[in-house]
């Protein structure tokens, strides 16, 4: 009916295993365009049986194009870290973060709708999900273009930390060092806005009124006017742990990342993102006990 070969060939052009491949053969009496409608047909089954499970490991991968004026960073999740390493999960992703660049899609509802060339985004992490036999799903992303300046990008730990930085500068050649050394600062301290006054204000005054009240408690409370002084030295301090202008420079702690743009020249920072892979997701909790028994009543 059907040879060792046709097997081959029919893993080869769908991606499935071998022994789903042999099954959809042997239930197509060894019609190759049968099976491959029938492999489709169960993939379609094996995602949506995995829908509901959690997908909180995953990478972080980063791509910017050939001329450094557009950049993506893109977060996929999968349901286990040994997954996320395999070379097969790093291709998906690197291919989505490229994608993510050349159609720029408004959202993650319209990138899974992107055409890859091989059918829909949607379609190919359908197969992605039969091949490696997990849930796959693409949370989140960043794109950015700079048409007077440049675009970097920084993966960190293997995708555990992305970054993407965008520079004005009439001299990238100059500029991008600096910019990659930014994005590498990005990544390690972590900045929420880019700079002061983008802070919320009503968080500040909130978070005045609470630090007033603390001083207010203490055993032999301040005057006013000096407790007034300390609490804006307090927000000048909050100032330099979230807003990346303000920060020390990692690489000079002698120094704000302000300081070091206004050294290299020509230079302005003008936005960045960054994604740690999996922060604020539902982590998956193994019950070793309930698995044995499962497995005990098979």
């Amino acid at each position: 009916m059907f040879t060792a070969k046709d097997v081959m060939t029919l893993r080869e052009m769908s991606g499935a295993g071998m022994m789903d491949c042999k099954k959809a053969l042997t239930e197509c009496e060894g019609d190759m365009d049968k099976s491959m409608e029938y492999l489709r047909e169960k993939s379609l089954a094996a995602s949506a049986k995995k829908a509901s499970r959690i997908a909180a490991e995953g990478i972080v991968s980063g791509y910017v194009s050939e001329d450094g004026k557009t950049g993506a960073i893109v977060e996929v999740n999968c349901e286990t870290d040994f997954v996320a390493k395999t070379d097969d999960f790093k291709a998906l992703v690197d291919s989505i973060a490229k994608l993510i660049v050349k159609t720029n899609p408004a959202d993650v509802d319209t990138l899974m709708a992107a055409d890859t060339g091989d059918g829909a985004v949607a379609e190919v992490i359908t197969r992605a999900v039969a091949k490696i036999g997990e849930k796959i799903t693409i949370r989140r992303f960043a794109r950015s273009q700079v048409d007077n300046g440049l675009v970097d990008s920084y993966i960190h730990l293997g995708g555990k930390i992305g970054v993407l930085v965008d520079v004005a500068t009439g001299n990238p050649a100059a500029a991008k060092a600096a910019a990659h050394d930014i994005a590498m600062h990005i990544a390690a301290a972590k900045p929420t806005y880019l700079r002061a006054d983008e802070v919320d204000q009503a968080e500040i005054e909130h978070e005045k009124k609470i630090l007033r009240e603390q001083a207010k408690n203490e055993p032999k409370p301040k005057p006013d006017n000096i407790i007034e002084k300390m609490v804006e030295g307090r927000i000048q301090k909050y100032y330099k742990e979230v807003c990346l202008l303000e920060q020390p420079f990692v690489k000079d702690q002698e120094i704000t990342v302000s300081q070091m743009v206004a050294k290299v020249g020509d230079m302005e920072v003008l936005r960045f993102a960054r994604f740690e892979m999996g922060e604020g997701l539902q982590k998956r909790e193994d019950n070793f006990a309930e698995e044995v028994l499962g497995q005990m009543k098979k």
